[in-house]
């Protein structure tokens, strides 16, 4: 999986860590932003295999970054991670899936991995 590179958007900068450091043990390269503006500069300069995107921050919230992401990469596959019990249907058609932040870490690396096998495979193949 070391090929893989994930994209890790949270403004809360412990939980960043938490999530960079599950990530890096399940063999993930993982790049940081804990807010749009620099997950966009980050996602237009990288290569990046998937996004893992907290929705509530400030700013812009998960819905907006999604929707510039999609402008640049459209392919790319979105997993919207949030404590937020009901997101806004617009963030829910932006995102490829979600997952509660109160799912745990097993969670979080097999829908990742689930992203990236099949949404990601054909990201990879339309560049």
């Amino acid at each position: 999986m070391s090929s893989f590179t994930i994209l890790c958007v949270d403004d809360e900068a412990l939980g960043l860590q938490i999530r960079r450091a599950v990530l890096e043990v399940a063999g993930y390269q993982v790049l940081t932003a804990q807010d749009g503006q620099t997950a966009l500069a980050i996602f237009s300069h990288n290569s990046v295999h998937a996004v893992l995107l907290d929705y509530l921050m400030p700013g812009m919230d998960g819905s907006q970054v999604a929707a510039a992401m999609r402008s640049i990469k459209p392919k790319i596959p979105i997993l919207l991670h949030s404590a937020c019990v009901d997101l806004p249907p617009e963030a829910l058609k932006l995102a490829d899936a979600t997952l509660s932040k109160g799912e745990g870490p097993d969670a979080l690396i097999q829908r990742l991995q689930l992203l990236i096998s099949t949404v990601g495979v054909a990201a990879e193949s339309s560049r």
